[in-house]
């Protein structure tokens, strides 16, 4: 098992703990057989965009209910924050939260004097000046590329204002260019917090169950309900108190491996809390083995097999229904690496055939180091292969290209933005935000109602296509996806 180190500063990163990769053009099971014996990642020879890890590190803490989140760089660096504010107003319902507060976001706006003489002196001045007006009970700062080029002692200037506020001041090391995997911007945020928040259990209770995951809607309330525990969240919608006795849970489990990894395997190592030997309940297969590795945990198997019962019973009828009116049909997948598999889940369990998929990373083995939760893996098992299996960091003219040569029934995607290709060349798309919306056997419903309605209002992409300028010429459209990757054809 990869060890978790909290006693260092900065988060090691993807490409070294665990071997993460964003090159690959191939099938999905090929990927899968490649992680287990040596994967090597593929240069590309040119690159339309990427992520930043800052982001990452920003929407795990700028959500946390009574923390406030210092950006230690150009004002420009924390320009999509206010993204988050928005996703914490509009999702507090999906919660419970009845009055949510006002987002505490700010930037030290380094300029170019302070990348001469240094930024740690308007760094101190700045955690000062946010205390003062928010009372925050946790101030997060988060690094970025320029304090990282000009060598701020951060971590430093942090464990001194915690000294002076009596706060925790938590340093998060998220420089973009720390890693080609962004994902990295989450277990930075973890780390941060698993070393400065999370305290030792002072027991450990079986009412509780840690819920790792974005801001999806509260559907673990009722799923844990008949083990006689309930949810906590990390960290969208936590508070300070709830991620220091966060330790003390019977359990921790994930919406998405990708985001929780890190954090799993930290409070199973330093805390003692187990994380359940499962990846994410999606589709029919693994929402088995999902409750059955929950019930094994919590001992209580027999209440398990009671609820997996019980819900095959209510739901099995509605998607065999749903697999007749979806036989025959094909879609292509864009999304983050563990969604990315999910929504895999979810088309194989349907009928749909995947003819493909653009995913933006990939992990040969999380952090906890069991092959239980190697997504990719139990979907290539449980449903068959997927071929045309990109993993791209977002680089859009891959999706184009694949999209224009293959021409599903429907692209399926997880993030803002990716469904538009899709649409400009007449193929319905279907953007879903909420990650628990397809969890368990009620998100199959949950899909595959979603897929049959967009498939039956295609009208809109259609008349679309007729008039959407394509930027990418015909000579890109005539090659292979993979042709600036190593090993492709323009090589």
């Amino acid at each position: 098992m990869p060890k978790v180190n909290l006693s260092i500063p900065a988060v090691q990163i993807r490409e070294i703990r665990i071997n993460s990769i964003t090159g690959y053009q191939g099938s999905a099971e090929g990927l899968v057989n490649e992680s287990q014996c040596g994967l090597k990642d593929k240069n590309r020879s040119f690159s339309q965009c990427l992520g930043c890890a800052t982001s990452k590190a920003a929407c795990m803490t700028i959500l946390v209910q009574d923390g406030a989140v210092i950006s230690h760089g150009p004002v420009g660096c924390s320009s999509c924050f206010h993204e988050f504010a928005f996703t914490y107003r509009v999702n507090s319902p999906l919660r419970n939260v009845d009055k949510p507060t006002q987002r505490k976001i700010y930037s030290t706006n380094l300029q170019e004097k302070d990348t001469v003489y240094g930024g740690n002196v308007k760094l101190a001045k700045a955690i000062n000046e946010v205390y003062e007006r928010t009372k925050a009970n946790v101030i997060f700062v988060l690094t970025t590329c320029a304090a990282g080029i000009i060598g701020d002692d951060v971590e430093s200037v942090c464990e001194q204002a915690e000294e002076e506020l009596g706060i925790p001041v938590v340093a998060i090391f998220c420089e973009g260019f720390r890693s080609r995997v962004w994902t990295t911007g989450f277990d930075a945020a973890y780390h941060g917090i698993a070393r400065k928040l999370i305290a030792k259990p002072r027991e450990h209770r079986s009412d509780i169950i840690n819920v790792v995951n974005f801001w999806g809607s509260d559907i673990f309330k009722d799923w844990f309900a008949p083990f006689g525990a309930k949810p906590n969240y990390i960290t969208p919608y936590s508070t300070t108190e709830s991620l220091k006795y966060s330790s003390e849970a019977a359990a921790t489990v994930q919406a998405c491996s990708t985001l929780g990894s890190y954090l799993g395997a930290a409070l199973e190592q330093e805390f003692g809390v187990p994380e359940i030997p499962a990846a994410p309940p999606y589709g029919i297969a693994q929402t088995d083995r999902w409750f059955r590795a929950l019930g094994r945990t919590l001992g209580k198997e027999e209440t398990a097999e009671e609820l997996i019962a019980e819900k095959k019973r209510e739901y099995l009828p509605q998607i065999e229904a749903l697999r007749k009116k979806l036989k025959g049909k094909t879609a292509y997948v864009t999304a983050g690496a563990a969604h990315g598999h999910a929504i895999l889940d979810i088309l194989g369990e349907l009928g749909i055939e995947a003819s493909g998929a653009a995913i933006f990373h990939h992990d040969p083995i999380y952090d906890s180091g069991r092959e239980e939760n190697d997504q990719l893996a139990q979907r290539v098992n449980d449903y068959g292969n997927v071929p045309n299996f990109n993993i791209c960091n977002k680089q859009e003219f891959e999706l184009v290209n694949s999209l224009n040569k293959l021409r599903p029934d429907i692209l399926m995607a997880r993030h803002g933005g990716m469904t538009l290709w899709g649409a400009k060349l007449g193929i319905p798309s279907l953007l879903i935000g909420d990650e628990h919306y397809g969890m368990g056997y009620e998100g199959l419903v949950n899909y595959g109602e979603r897929i049959l309605e967009t498939l039956e209002n295609d009208e809109f992409v259609k008349n679309l296509e007729k008039h959407a300028v394509n930027p990418y010429t015909n000579w890109w459209l005539n090659q292979e996806p993979h042709y600036f990757l190593a090993g492709g054809t323009g090589k």
